[in-house]
């Protein structure tokens, strides 16, 4: 037999293809390599072509396909929520379909529900279900004040950005100037509803600082003299927080709409509200307390090269792909920065009293 009627294998063939249509070959190389450009699971500009990078993390999700129903009840014993909010709410989410098991846990003023799921089960599927069981518990089921609650629609390894806030200067320097509850505020009320749009964010938690709030210190030889209760103030506080609707009116055919309008908007407003009235003389709060902004109990802090700092963590949907996540949350970080409130530092060793009052009258 000679060479040339040799039999040839696949592998043979497929290199005499080759090398008789160079052109097929490139062309093919082209298409894998811009395909492969198209997905490759980083973050590269090419231009204008659209991308559709491959979902890889640092940490691979292999944890179980579970949710979590989270309820708090404040001031409670962990035995009180284990008796009438733990063991009724597991027993009522036990009936849902594709459940393998459910772990409980009981702790002062709150409850965690880890329910697991078959890894056949879908995850959203799951969550709506659970949804659909809070939603049609009977009404002796929980006590009347307690509202459970579902966590949110990522696992523990969805962690993908965490950031603090700093005063900085011109050059880019970390500057003093802030307190922990000034950092505080603007991350709930500023930064943390600006990052939680973010294409694919699930949720962002607040870390650090001091939450702002209303303390009212009531005197117990006061409220004695003046004959009121520790109820009495919560009720009139309350009460007196709120907008109140009433009928319509008509003047001349002009029809009025009467609002009672109550929110407190001041510490003095909290000062004036009255308790009680007893011989048309009223007792108002600022009589048997003293009110004043505080900072909320809190149960941990974040540091930060040896010092506190105010932050927070970026959790990304469940099977979301964590870069995309993360660029979106940095686009928003750099549509934010402009807008963060700005703070003007003098050092009183370098700049005269003359040359600050120029400065902020000038």
């Amino acid at each position: 037999m000679s060479p040339a009627e040799a039999p040839r294998g696949p592998l043979s063939r497929w290199i005499r293809f080759c090398l008789e249509n160079p052109p097929v070959v490139v062309l093919v190389t082209l298409f894998v390599i811009g395909w492969g450009l198209r997905t490759a699971p980083f973050d590269w500009p090419i231009g204008g072509l659209p991308r559709d990078p491959v979902p890889v993390d640092a940490i691979p999700d292999i944890g179980e396909n579970q949710q979590i129903v989270f309820t708090r009840w404040p001031g409670r014993s962990p035995q009180d929520v284990e008796d009438q909010i733990t063991y009724p709410l597991t027993v009522a989410l036990l009936g849902i379909p594709d459940v393998r098991t459910i772990r409980s846990h009981s702790y002062l003023g709150f409850s965690s529900i880890h329910i697991i799921f078959e890894d056949k089960a879908e995850f959203y599927p799951s969550r709506t279900r659970v949804l659909e069981k809070l939603a049609s518990l009977a009404p002796d089921t929980l006590p009347p004040e307690v509202t459970p609650t579902l966590g949110p629609d990522a696992t523990a390894l969805g962690q993908v950005f965490w950031y603090t806030l700093e005063g900085r200067d011109e050059a880019g320097r970390p500057a003093g100037g802030w307190d922990l509850d000034e950092l505080r505020t603007i991350q709930d009320w500023t930064v943390r509803n600006a990052l939680a749009s973010a294409r694919g964010v699930a949720e962002v938690a607040s870390v650090g600082g001091f939450v702002r709030e209303v303390q009212i210190d009531v005197d117990p030889d006061a409220m004695r003299a003046y004959g009121v209760t520790l109820q009495e103030v919560f009720r009139a506080v309350g009460r007196s927080n709120l907008d109140v609707g009433a009928r319509t009116i008509e003047v001349n055919r002009v029809e009025y709409v009467i609002r009672g309008l109550g929110f407190l908007e001041s510490l003095e407003d909290v000062e004036r509200t009255v308790i009680k009235t007893r011989s048309d003389v009223p007792t108002y709060v600022r009589d048997v307390a003293r009110v004043s902004l505080g900072p909320a109990l809190r149960r941990g802090a974040l540091d930060r090269a040896g010092a506190e700092a105010v932050g927070g963590v970026v959790v990304a949907r469940h099977g979301f792909n964590p870069l995309e996540a993360i660029a979106g949350v940095r686009l928003e970080i750099d549509a934010l920065a402009p807008a963060l409130p700005r703070r003007a530092l003098f050092d009183r060793t370098r700049v005269s009293h003359a040359e600050i009052e120029e400065f902020l009258h000038g």
